[in-house]
């Protein structure tokens, strides 16, 4: 099982996800907008956001953290990282509640996990795939420095139909945390 370490920032904390956060997670898997580039389609109601949790907690491949603010542990987020292939490639992924966009908090969490992937676990690579038409999330891996590497075409049967997957990369040698 890994051990998912807690990570103190300025504005942002890390810590383990939890049962118990799922009634706050429920405003980010139940947001329709937000849910759009997802595999799974929004949810309809708290029991499917705890099954999801659960499972999530349960499973025992990845880090999984909340995302809170410092001072408050209310979980306002995710941020998973999977090693993919052994030798050090790792995915990531991550969520936020739309009542916290525009603020650099996703930045700010994605970027304390980057750190801690290259500089604590020493990965060489980190990579993440996205829907071409998420924008958000897009621009996001552009501004930490990753490198758009490819398009898989027709990669993913989602609740929206048969989408593309932009696989994005960061190698530790071209990482420094951003300003």
């Amino acid at each position: 099982m890994i051990d998912t370490p807690v990570i103190d920032g300025e504005r942002v904390r890390l810590r383990p996800l939890v049962i118990e956060d799922a009634d706050a997670l429920h405003a980010i898997f139940s947001d329709v907008e937000l849910m759009a580039w997802w595999s799974h389609a929004p949810h309809e109601t708290l029991e499917q956001t705890l099954d999801r949790v659960q499972k999530t907690v349960a499973s025992d491949d990845w880090y999984r953290w909340a995302i809170t603010l410092t001072g408050d542990d209310r979980a306002i987020g995710t941020l998973g990282a999977h090693e993919k292939r052994q030798g050090g490639v790792v995915e990531i992924g991550y969520s936020l509640a739309r009542a916290h966009w525009g603020r650099g908090i996703a930045r700010e969490a994605v970027a304390m996990m980057i750190d801690f992937l290259f500089e604590v676990e020493g990965h060489r690579r980190v990579f993440a795939d996205t829907d071409p038409d998420n924008a958000a999330s897009n621009s996001l891996l552009q501004r930490l420095g990753f490198t758009q590497e490819g398009r898989l075409r027709g990669e993913w049967e989602t609740h929206i139909g048969v989408r593309d997957s932009l696989i994005w990369g960061l190698l530790r040698e071209e990482w420094s945390t951003p300003a």
